[in-house]
């Protein structure tokens, strides 16, 4: 077993740097830090937390461009979306200075005694088991609030981005954080597992099999748990559609962070009256797409993150040809260096193929043609994900009675599922459990206690 991870960079395939694991004598003095912060952060006034949330989005924007180059160069996410990815941090900072007082503050209810209030307290030191795909805003998605609350934070990031990890800790520390209240920590499963015992929760944003694992740990220590999980999005054409802006939102559904996204789009369900003009209206759009460097400033599909998320890919691609879907576009590994596979699209899709029936990471956009509106709904529930969906009709009225059969945490309607600080975040499923974000995440690790006065 190694000692250390590596960080790779994906667009050339060589290495960046080697980081050293924590010892287990290092994952205590984080535990201990931790505590012994928690119980003077907790008392902190709401004003002084808040302006801190609010120093530390100004320290992102100031950096901005270094913190992007970064994630481009760990990640391959391209730069402008990089840049993009530390703007929402930023506001996440702002949102949560804004509104966590008022979503915190205690709540009477009227009952028999003299007095029945709720209030929200922290619950004390949380663990974030976090992903390489959005390096900084899935970290801050899920300190920001837990912050905003009054707990502390210890997290675990993924072993693609230790350097993302390493600077959002010094981005915290700088912005004035007290020590101890936000902690990175290197280190494997080992380290996870020995951390879970000791903590008041944990938020984890992974794939099913680690959300699984660490479910049980979590269950078995009765430790309150957010697991945000795979997803294999559907996005529904109705037979009304507008074409053109179906496929412009197919484009900017699917191919977000190189496809490299829980929430992007990921099975496309076309009715047979549109499929048509949406296919050769989709295959000009995503020829159009720039494959490249990440550091490039024009590029919109970088690299994939790793060699065998590449691999998989292509796994995936190439056994469902063999199974009988076309290749309308792309379909091969980009030439060169690192690990670049070619924006594709995939037409005659049956629902035994593997970029149908599993989650596909990466630019590859698969279409299933449906005879009617109904069947669509249907074929879009056949999944064992349920994170988001979009449906695209030009009756809005109808898609609002369409939601409720809707298997999924969010559906957006005309348009993309993007994630929102002022709104839930999270699926169902095994697409997880738990929300973040909005008035429901920062209450996620809360103690919501009950104080009744009789006399």
């Amino acid at each position: 077993m190694t000692s250390y991870i590596e960080s790779m960079n994906p667009a050339t395939g060589r290495l960046i740097k080697k980081y050293s694991l924590a010892s287990q004598a290092k994952q205590r003095t984080v535990l201990r830090l931790a505590r012994r912060a928690g119980r003077h952060w907790k008392k902190i006034p709401f004003t002084r937390r808040h302006a801190l949330l609010k120093k530390l989005a100004l320290r992102l924007r100031a950096r901005k461009d270094r913190l992007a180059r970064l994630i481009s160069l760990e990640m391959g996410k391209p730069v402008m979306e990089a840049r993009s990815e530390i703007e929402k941090c930023a506001w996440a900072c702002e949102y949560y200075a804004e509104n966590s007082e008022a979503f915190l503050h205690s709540m009477d209810v009227s009952t028999d005694a003299k007095k029945s209030f709720v209030r929200f307290d922290p619950l004390g030191v949380i663990l974030g088991v976090m992903p390489w795909n959005f390096p900084f805003w899935q970290v801050f998605r899920f300190s920001v609030p837990c912050l905003a609350a009054g707990n502390t934070v210890i997290v675990k990031h993924s072993s693609t981005v230790p350097g993302c990890a390493i600077e959002i800790e010094k981005t915290f520390f700088a912005s004035g954080f007290p020590r101890g209240v936000y902690q990175n920590v290197v280190t494997d499963a080992k380290g996870i597992s020995w951390f879970i015992p000791n903590v008041q929760g944990v938020s984890l944003t992974g794939s099913v099999e680690a959300g699984r694992m660490i479910g049980q740990q979590a269950g078995f220590h009765l430790k309150p748990i957010v697991l945000e999980l795979g997803g294999s999005d559907p996005f529904v054409v109705m037979g009304d559609a507008d074409v053109n802006k179906a496929c412009q939102g197919a484009v900017k559904g699917r191919f977000v962070n190189g496809g490299q996204s829980c929430i992007a789009a990921k099975r496309f369900i076309v009715v047979r009256k549109k499929y048509k003009a949406f296919v050769q209206n989709l295959v000009r759009l995503v020829r159009q797409l720039r494959v490249g460097s990440p550091l490039n400033a024009a590029t919109q599909i970088g690299p994939l993150a790793g060699k065998a998320i590449l691999e998989n890919l292509e796994r995936q691609v190439l056994a469902s040809t063999h199974l009988g879907a076309r290749i309308a576009c792309g379909g091969f590994r980009w030439p060169g260096p690192g690990f670049f596979y070619a924006p594709t699209v995939l037409t005659h899709v049956k629902k035994n193929m593997p970029v149908w029936n599993e989650e596909t990471f990466g630019p590859v956009l698969p279409i299933l043609r449906v005879r009617s509106d109904k069947e669509a709904l249907r074929a879009a529930n056949e999944t064992r994900f349920g994170l988001g969906a979009s449906l695209w009709t030009a009756h809005t009225k109808k898609a609002l009675e369409w939601v409720e059969e809707v298997e999924a945490g969010f559906v957006a309607i005309n348009g993309t599922v993007v994630s929102d600080p002022r709104l839930p975040f999270g699926g169902i499923k095994d697409s997880g459990m738990g929300r973040e974000l909005g008035l429901w995440g920062v209450r996620s690790f809360a103690n919501v206690k009950t104080v009744v006065v009789h006399g």
